[in-house]
């Protein structure tokens, strides 16, 4: 698709180096594009410099542009990128059309924020000394920002980090997953056209060691990571006095209890459980249900998991694809069979072709189980019965990670007990972990990291406030 080419500061360019795109369900080829090597990313550095001389000084109406004709672009190319990321992601592809409206979303959101960046007039005189002074307070951009995404959302996270950097006046240097590149560089071909100043935007795959230059490179001005906590928080120890936001996943935490509507909550948890095949930072993986109403709900969610369609992605029909990678699926084969093997049960699934893993529903799981404790990245549930609410508060924090948390009950004081207990950066109340629209802030606590993404917070992340003080006396 892009021969030996990456995009480098808003210029195409054919590199030695190759990387071959496959797709996780057959092992076909998607695609081709240039892997960069250390002399690329430390031309890419040079030109974000360049670049974000250039943004800085744009108008928030030209920002907005360029974010405006982005969201055009990508409608534009809607279903050939669709396809495109379905392949390289083994998305099914209804879900890979919703990650691509969500992006395109993202992108006009980022054009009405790039012209709210406001700041606020300060009174100063509370002290006799600062009779007839006044304060000034703008929000400016930090300069080239280093981005690392990773492969579950190829489409929508790389939109997540390039948007508020580019609405609000800097440049970004994008490290996108090596086993979904393509999408990214479908995004960099409307950019190309978006008007966005030269050298102000590189996207280069390349081998993770070399990512850690644009890490501690003193050009590079702040690092937003999406990824896995082990790789997120050994990067934060090398960026030194760099600005960092991670967000580095979960075992997210749904609790069921007795008043709730089991019916809703049962087809809410098999979709944040399963589709994606459970690959995403915010997937239900542990499910506490009120023990008087087990066994309905379980009946309830059984029901709804047996008639998911698992397949090609390519099928139009098809709910639940492949996980990324072979070893991926045997790892949570494997999993699977330790919790068993330590009294677990499983309610259905648990088998796997090649990297296609069944639907899964486990009871009977310790919470030290790496079921529960671990992020499992896999169609994986495990569902734990609980007495008292409390137990349930309980229950969700007793994890080292701390992303979003769901709770199903119709008893309001419960949900605002749940809101000021859990140990979470999201409470949504009546619905899954995985619900997220994009200009919500997003992000965690824990192990699951720090920074907020959507669109304004993750604005307020890349930029910094400067006061001018007037002396009007």
């Amino acid at each position: 698709m892009f021969s030996k080419k990456l995009f480098l500061g808003g210029r195409w360019k054919e590199v030695h180096d190759g990387l071959e795109v496959r797709a996780p369900f057959d092992n076909q080829v998607v695609g081709t594009c240039g892997r960069a090597s250390a002399g690329e990313i430390d031309e890419a550095l040079s030109s974000a410099e360049e670049g974000f001389e250039a943004m800085k000084k744009l108008p928030s109406y030209k920002r907005s542009e360029i974010c405006s004709r982005t969201a055009a672009g990508l409608k534009a190319h809607f279903e050939d990128f669709s396809r495109t990321l379905a392949a390289e992601a083994g998305k099914p592809l209804k879900q890979a059309r919703v990650e691509m409206s969500r992006a395109i979303f993202i992108w006009e959101v980022a054009a009405e924020e790039a012209k709210r960046i406001g700041g606020e007039i300060l009174p100063l005189d509370w002290m006799e000394i600062a009779v007839n002074r006044t304060g000034l307070l703008q929000r400016f951009p930090i300069g080239p920002i280093a981005a690392i995404t990773p492969f579950n959302f190829p489409m929508h996270l790389v939109s997540h980090k390039l948007a508020p950097a580019l609405a609000s006046g800097n440049s970004m240097v994008l490290k996108p997953a090596s086993q979904t590149p393509l999408s990214a560089l479908n995004l960099a071909t409307v950019l190309a056209e978006s008007g966005v100043p030269e050298g102000a935007v590189s996207v280069l795959p390349c081998a993770a060691s070399l990512a850690e230059n644009l890490i501690a490179d003193d050009r590079t001005k702040m690092i937003t990571f999406t990824g896995s906590p082990p790789v997120g928080w050994g990067l934060k120890t090398k960026a030194g006095k760099k600005k960092v936001a991670l967000e580095l996943g979960g075992n997210a935490g749904v609790i069921v209890h007795d008043d709730a509507d089991l019916d809703f909550a049962a087809g809410r948890i098999v979709a944040g459980g399963f589709l994606y095949a459970g690959q995403s930072c915010i997937s239900v993986q542990r499910v506490f249900v009120q023990r008087k109403v087990q066994d309905d709900f379980l009946n309830r969610l059984l029901a709804k998991t047996k008639v998911l369609k698992v397949g090609n992605p390519l099928d139009e029909s098809t709910d639940v694809g492949p996980m990324i990678h072979l070893q991926e699926a045997e790892r949570a084969e494997t999993w699977l069979c330790e919790a068993v093997k330590g009294g677990a049960k499983l309610l259905c699934g648990g088998g796997r072709s090649g990297a296609v893993l069944e639907p899964t529903i486990v009871t009977g799981a310790l919470p030290e189980m790496k079921v529960n404790c671990l992020e499992i990245f896999a169609p994986v549930v495990t569902v734990s019965p609980y007495e008292t609410f409390d137990d349930a508060l309980h229950a969700v924090n007793d994890s080292r990670y701390g992303l979003q948390a769901g709770v199903f009950t119709r008893d309001v004081k419960s949900i605002f007990r749940a809101y000021h207990e859990l140990e979470v950066g999201g409470v949504m109340a009546n619905d899954i972990s995985t619900w997220r629209v994009d200009h919500m802030p997003y992000g965690g606590v824990k192990d699951s990291g720090f920074g907020r993404e959507g669109i304004r917070y993750a604005i307020e992340e890349m930029t910094e406030p400067k006061l001018l003080v007037l002396n009007l006396n």
